[in-house]
C-alpha cells in the first residue's frame, strides 16, 4: 500500500514525521441505540458445562454498567455469552469497555477488560520521505465509513454521531461461522463429539486517504478474543513512481512503482480479570537441550519470570505471556489468566516504539496512543510507549501489542486492494476447569479422561 493520504499534503522536507495534517483532538460521541438483544443461536444439544465454574470474587452484573444504546450482548452456540459497551472518539476509533464472559454453566459474568481499542497505525516508508501516525496525525476517526447491509451480514448497523462529519451508520455487531469448535472420535466405538461455532464479530471501517481500516474484535465460545486490522482500499495513483530499488514494479512492462512502506499497528489494553485491578504479568520461556550422546530424546525445561517493572517485551521462540488475575480461580483451583498470542510480525526497528513486540507500562490515563501521544501527560513525560517503561513497579499494568507489517506492493493489490489482516488473539488459560463447551457425557473427566473415550 503506498501513500494514500490526502493529496493535497506535501512533504516536509524538515520532518519524517506526521506533522503535515493539522492534528485535531476528537471528543467522545454519542451514537443511536444499538439493540442489546442476543441474537442466540442453538447449540449441540450435547453440549453442557463441566465442571461449574465458580462465581467471580467481585462478581458483575448480568448487564454492563452502560446505556442500551452502548451495550452489546451476545449468546453464542454452546450457551456462551459475550457482554461488553462500547464508544467511539475521533483519534482511537472504536474502544469496547468492560468485556465480561459468561461461560455456560457459570453463575455470572466474568470480567476480562476493562478497556481495549486502538493505540496507533504508524506507517513509515521506506525511502525515508514520509511517515504517519494515522490515529493521532491523519483523521483516522474522521474517517468513519458507512455500511451496507450486505458488510453486516445477518447483524446489526448502528448509527453513529462523528462530529465534523455527521451521522455515519459504521458499527456492526454480527455472528459468523467459524467451523469446528472441538471434534474428538471415540478410541471404541463409532462415537465422534463435534460441534460448529459461531464468533461474535464486532467492526467498523475507517478511511484514511487511500487506505481502508477494518477494525475487528472477534469473540468466541470458548472465551479467545480476536483483535485484528484489516487494510484494504486502494494502492495510491500518485505514488507510482519509486526507481531508487525500495519498491515494486506494476503494470505492463514495469510501468509504476509503488513505494515499500510498513504499517505498525497498536492496541492498547486494560485488563481487570474477575473485576480487580490486582492483575500481574507472567512471561515463560522454554529451552530446548538436544538429546544426549547416550541415547534418549531432546528434553525442554521452562522458565517462569514474574514481571514486576515495567517492560518492553521481544517474542521469540517459545516465548510467550499472560496476565493472571490476581483474586480469581477456577473450579480447579487455578488461577485465572489470558494469554498473550501474537499473530505473524514483522518488527521495523526504524523508531524506539517499534523496535518491541510487546509492552507492560503502569497504567497512566494521560499514555493514550503508542506514538504521536496526545494525552496531555506532564511535560518531559514523552510522546510514545517506549518512553514510559522507565523501570516504575506494575501494580496496574497496561498492555501494549505492536504487530508489523512491511508491505512490498504486488500486482495483486490493484484495484481494489485484497484485505490483508495482522493482529493477535487473547486465549483464556484456566478461565474454566475444562473447555467451557464439554458435552455432557465427558464432563467427568477433568484431569483425568478415561481410556475409552
Amino acid at each position: 500500500m503506498s501513500t494514500q493520504r490526502d493529496l493535497s499534503i506535501q512533504r516536509d522536507p524538515s520532518s519524517t514525521r506526521a506533522k503535515r495534517r493539522t492534528r485535531k483532538r476528537g471528543a467522545v460521541l454519542t451514537a443511536a441505540a444499538l439493540l442489546g438483544t442476543a441474537m442466540a443461536a442453538a447449540g449441540p444439544a450435547t453440549a453442557a458445562p463441566a465442571p461449574p465454574v465458580p462465581t467471580p470474587a467481585n462478581p458483575a452484573h448480568p448487564t454492563p454498567d452502560c446505556s442500551a444504546a452502548y451495550r452489546i450482548t451476545q449468546k453464542l452456540d454452546g450457551g456462551t455469552t459475550w457482554r461488553m459497551c462500547w464508544r467511539y472518539d475521533t483519534e482511537a476509533g472504536l474502544t469496547l469497555t468492560r468485556v465480561t464472559y459468561q461461560p455456560p454453566g457459570a453463575a455470572a459474568p466474568i470480567p476480562v477488560l476493562s478497556s481495549a481499542r486502538l493505540a496507533q497505525i504508524h506507517v513509515p516508508y521506506d525511502d525515508g520521505g514520509a511517515e504517519y501516525d494515522d490515529l493521532t496525525g491523519a483523521g483516522f476517526g474522521w474517517g468513519l465509513q458507512n455500511l451496507k447491509t450486505a458488510e453486516c451480514p445477518g447483524g446489526t448497523l448502528t448509527t453513529v454521531k462523528v462530529p465534523e462529519v455527521g451521522d455515519v451508520k459504521g458499527l456492526c455487531t454480527t455472528t459468523r461461522a467459524r467451523g469446528h469448535a472441538y471434534r474428538m472420535a471415540s478410541d471404541s466405538g463409532s462415537k465422534v463429539w463435534q460441534a460448529q461455532a459461531k464468533d461474535l464479530l464486532v467492526y467498523t471501517v475507517n478511511k484514511v486517504g487511500w487506505y481502508e481500516y477494518i477494525t475487528e474484535w472477534r469473540f468466541t465460545a470458548d472465551g479467545t478474543i480476536g483483535a485484528n486490522v484489516g487494510a484494504t482500499g486502494s494502492l495510491s495513483p500518485v505514488d507510482y513512481n519509486a526507481t531508487d530499488g525500495r519498491s515494486w514494479p506494476l503494470g505492463k512492462g514495469a510501468r509504476g512503482y509503488a513505494t515499500s512502506h510498513a504499517h505498525n499497528v497498536f492496541w492498547k489494553l486494560d485488563f481487570g480479570l474477575d473485576g480487580s485491578t490486582k492483575d500481574r504479568i507472567e512471561q515463560f520461556d522454554s529451552t530446548v537441550t538436544a538429546p544426549p550422546a547416550g541415547g534418549g530424546g531432546p528434553t525442554v525445561k521452562t522458565k517462569r519470570t514474574v514481571v514486576t517493572k515495567e517492560l518492553a517485551g521481544d517474542a521469540k521462540n517459545m516465548r510467550w505471556w499472560r496476565v493472571v488475575s490476581g483474586t480469581g480461580k477456577n473450579a480447579d483451583g487455578h488461577a485465572r489468566s489470558y494469554e498473550i498470542v501474537p499473530g505473524h510480525t514483522d518488527t521495523h526497528a526504524g523508531r524506539g516504539f517499534t523496535k518491541h513486540d510487546v509492552y507492560f507500562t503502569q497504567s497512566r490515563a494521560c499514555e493514550k496512543f503508542a506514538s504521536n501521544n496526545i494525552g496531555d501527560c506532564a511535560a518531559g513525560a514523552g510522546d510514545s510507549v517506549d518512553t514510559w517503561v522507565n523501570g516504575e513497579t506494575l501494580t496496574k499494568p497496561s498492555v501494549w501489542v505492536n504487530i508489523g507489517f512491511h508491505h512490498i506492493a504486488r500486482d495483486e493489490d490493484q484495484q481494489p486492494m485484497p484485505v490483508h489482516w495482522q493482529g493477535f488473539q487473547l486465549a483464556p488459560r484456566d478461565v474454566t476447569a475444562m473447555n467451557p463447551l464439554t458435552p455432557a457425557d465427558l464432563a467427568s473427566q477433568n484431569g483425568q479422561p478415561d481410556l475409552g473415550s
